[in-house]
């Protein structure tokens, strides 16, 4: 495919999206699955510019004065692209497949240097405007910078699984995708973000994935499993293990020693955990499904760690997941803090006595972070506040300079939040809380 074709792929990609309400991965799909003429460099042209136009929709329609798909791809083209007008103007007017050709206002605006210091905040920082008071509250100035560095693209962190071998052997099987080990954690190797028409490097090709030498985790979730603290012989429920990746990041530090018991109470989120354990060694795992009515009958008031990873807005993920910022609404948001309340309520009859609770959520914002936890304890007067921090630095996983690197990154209320601006990983919050009684 020429330009003009990949150009007008990104845009009928975002206008299917719109019309349809469906998410960027649904849209692009079936736009692949109806294009059997796009081969895999096609394929990550559009994806990439597809993505990387919902990454900066407010500003690149407020360059442009327009918020419509060929408004937004043709402003994402020329400035997060970088490509010269020339090029932008020959493939949008290029026969057969051009969008046509550049109106006078558009080549003024392409042409234009504008600079969003005079804009508002939520399109400088390239979020949603009813979040700008959200996004205040914790933030304050700074939330401009906080969503501008969410419209990057995401590097891949892995997690090396130390059930199979050490960080040094990892890295050598992974250098020809450009790992490196990264700051905070012992057990992390991070490959840099793809450019903007690259693939997506293939670590899953790699021979030791499949030994199970590592998994795919971003850094800031490899921080939040830690936070369980040391777990060699002990008991641990895994709340909300979905898909498994915080489950087997816990198991790796048990060494044998201990057992932890996986659920969720969507069975079909666990379908592929087993798979995933069996890779990875840790035959610390118990899988219970809810598709038993009494899958966690005899675990109340038992387990040492309870471990709750929270159904959130997952506002942290939007560098991976940029469409989901732009559906996400106040009412999503308030189902959220519901269910929070809920599950924290529901887990915690499980937390023995001396037994600690870890809150984990993907999202930036306090009403389902610091506001959840302290709704939860002021239900709930058996249970008390621990720093998050000395339970990461308790796991033994962080490196030499962790808890300085970490300690900015402290909440009032004793908890962690993590940020892409901040701490270079996803977006997490982080909170410890010890049963007393």
């Amino acid at each position: 495919m020429r330009d003009a074709g990949r150009v007008a792929a990104a845009v009928a990609v975002l206008e299917d999206m719109e019309r349809r309400h469906r998410p960027a991965k649904q849209a692009l799909k079936a736009w692949s699955d109806d294009s059997r003429y796009a081969g895999s460099g096609d394929r990550a042209f559009v994806s990439g510019l597809v993505l990387d136009a919902l990454r900066r929709r407010q500003s690149c329609g407020w360059r442009m004065g327009a918020q419509t798909a060929r408004a937004v791809v043709l402003a994402t083209l020329r400035f997060t692209w970088d490509w010269p007008l020339e090029r932008i103007a020959r493939a949008a007017d290029e026969p057969p497949h051009g969008l046509g050709a550049l109106t006078p206002a558009e080549t003024a605006r392409l042409g234009a240097t504008l600079s969003l210091d005079d804009a508002p905040p939520w399109i400088a920082g390239d979020y949603p405007q009813w979040l700008d008071p959200h996004l205040a509250r914790v933030f304050g100035d700074d939330r401009v910078a906080e969503g501008e560095a969410l419209t990057h693209r995401a590097p891949i962190d892995l997690r090396v699984n130390r059930l199979k071998t050490d960080r040094d052997h990892a890295a050598a099987a992974l250098a020809p995708l450009g790992a490196a080990p990264t700051r905070l954690m012992s057990t992390g190797l991070r490959i840099p973000a793809p450019g903007p028409t690259d693939k997506a490097p293939p670590v899953e090709a790699i021979p030791e994935f499949h030994k199970g030498w590592f998994e795919i985790q971003d850094l800031g979730s490899q921080i939040a499993a830690a936070a369980a603290g040391p777990c060699a012989g002990k008991q641990v429920l895994d709340y909300c293990a979905g898909g498994g990746g915080k489950t087997l990041a816990m198991a790796a530090t048990m060494g044998g020693e201990g057992r932890i018991y996986a659920y969720d109470s969507d069975a079909r989120r666990l379908a592929d955990t087993a798979r995933r354990l069996e890779r990875a060694g840790a035959d610390t795992i118990e899988v219970r499904t809810p598709l038993r009515g009494d899958a966690l009958a005899g675990l109340e008031g038992r387990m040492d760690v309870v471990f709750v990873d929270a159904p959130c807005t997952g506002s942290g993920t939007w560098r991976r997941h940029p469409d989901a910022k732009w559906r996400l609404t106040p009412a999503q948001l308030a189902k959220r803090m519901a269910e929070q309340d809920a599950v924290l309520a529901a887990a915690a009859r499980f937390v023995a006595p001396d037994g600690h609770l870890v809150y984990v959520t993907c999202s930036l914002l306090m009403e389902e972070n610091e506001d959840r936890l302290a709704a939860f304890l002021a239900a709930h007067p058996s249970f008390e506040a621990l720093p998050a921090l000395d339970q990461v630095e308790a796991s033994g996983l962080l490196d030499p300079w962790g808890v300085s690197e970490l300690a900015p990154f402290q909440t009032a209320d004793l908890a962690l939040r993590l940020t892409p601006r901040r701490s270079g990983t996803d977006g997490f919050f982080i909170g410890v809380v010890w049963r007393v009684a």
